[in-house]
């Protein structure tokens, strides 16, 4: 039997491969003749480089803005004339201390200071993976660092943060890069929000990157001021605007970027289609599995292209979160939780490979067992 395991990062735990290779380890201790194909996938968030980097490729490091501001080490990877960036990099959720969390000062510019440096060193193709922010700035940053000036009222500029926003009255495109409009730009999103509203970048993702509710509005205004001060109000309502904070937006607005699945990009990129064709199940996962999976997430991403092939889906997760009943119309036929006990967060999180093992090994015990009671049937 040969099974096709394509698994997202359990984020903050273990990174896709690792949680891989542990549901591999669970499923040989039950049977060791199980052929076991493996393929780390990202949906255009943290881990993207890894993914999709190939022999040749090239790592650039470059000094950048981190999303505090700060200077830090930074890198995308050139192949050829195409640069592929990940925002995670520079401008990520993990970057920032957990008692620093406030979207109202974090920022895209780094983002935008690799992409300059892509498009200086020649490169005409930019790929940009924008999952995992810990952004809420609407790209503004990411633009600043492209040569865009958001102005208030005095003609000052406004901070690149997301507290910068609300004070916009007017934006300054003379002094933009001119190279970003030579270039072709895809973006690797894996949401489907749109800018601003009930289901924008700050009602949904905002919590996750420590705003309050009185933030929520306030992020939620100053996105919705700059969706108006761009005119670009249909294309802030439009699927994907709202991913990164906003910064799917600001790609579109200012470089002219065409959004795609980033996880349809990953899989055709790493080349499952293959395993696939000679595969008879297929296992993928993530860190925290619910309604917001089927928004271009790695499980639902892996489960539709495996049914193209006919192939059942087990879907590991840590946490099994509300409206997962939804997932299994997207393809994903079980959904399995890795944690065997009540924990704490802190333990599951650290002991996160030994415990998917172990959900692995029991898992495949009930495979086997089904197996067997057909085959006994059919006899």
């Amino acid at each position: 039997m040969k099974i096709t395991i394509a698994t997202d990062s359990f984020k903050g735990s273990a990174d896709s491969l690792a949680v891989a290779s542990a549901i591999e380890k669970g499923i040989h201790r039950v049977d060791s003749s199980v052929i076991c194909d493996k393929f780390p996938v990202a949906d255009g968030g943290e881990g993207l480089l890894e993914t999709i980097r190939q022999p040749g490729d090239e790592l650039i490091p470059v000094r950048a803005c981190g999303p505090l501001f700060e200077e830090r080490e930074a890198f995308y990877v050139r192949r050829g004339m195409a640069a592929i960036i990940e925002t995670a990099v520079i401008s990520g959720l993990p970057l920032v201390p957990q008692d620093r969390m406030n979207p109202l000062e974090t920022t895209t510019f780094g983002t935008g200071e690799l992409i300059r440096h892509a498009l200086e060193h020649g490169c005409t193709e930019l790929i940009i993976g924008i999952g995992g922010s810990a952004t809420n700035d609407g790209g503004i940053g990411m633009a600043a660092a492209l040569g865009a000036r958001f102005l208030d009222s005095s003609g000052n500029e406004v901070s690149s943060a997301g507290k910068g926003l609300a004070g916009i009255r007017s934006i300054d495109m003379t002094g933009f890069c001119p190279l970003v409009r030579k270039a072709s730009i895809r973006v690797a999103c894996d949401v489907d929000n749109p800018l601003y509203g009930t289901t924008g970048a700050s009602a949904v993702y905002g919590p996750q990157k420590g705003a309050t509710p009185e933030m929520i509005a306030d992020l939620d205004d100053g996105l919705r001021n700059l969706a108006e001060r761009t005119g670009k109000e249909t294309l802030a309502l439009e699927p994907g605007s709202g991913a990164a904070g906003g910064l799917g937006f600001a790609l579109r607005a200012f470089c002219g970027a065409k959004l795609e699945s980033g996880i349809t990009l990953v899989l055709k990129a790493i080349g499952i289609e293959r395993s696939l064709t000679t595969s008879d199940l297929v296992i993928t996962g993530e860190g925290r599995i619910d309604g917001q999976s089927s928004r271009g997430k790695v499980p639902v991403g892996v489960a539709k292209l495996a049914k193209q092939f006919g192939l059942p889906v087990i879907a590991f997760a840590g946490d099994i979160g509300p409206e997962t009943e939804n997932l299994y119309q997207l393809g994903i036929d079980a959904i399995v939780s890795t944690t065997n006990a009540a924990m704490a967060l802190s333990y599951a999180m650290a002991h996160s490979l030994e415990l998917t093992e172990d959900a692995a090994f029991r898992t495949w015990h009930l495979v086997q067992t089904v197996q067997q009671s057909v085959q006994e049937y059919r006899a």
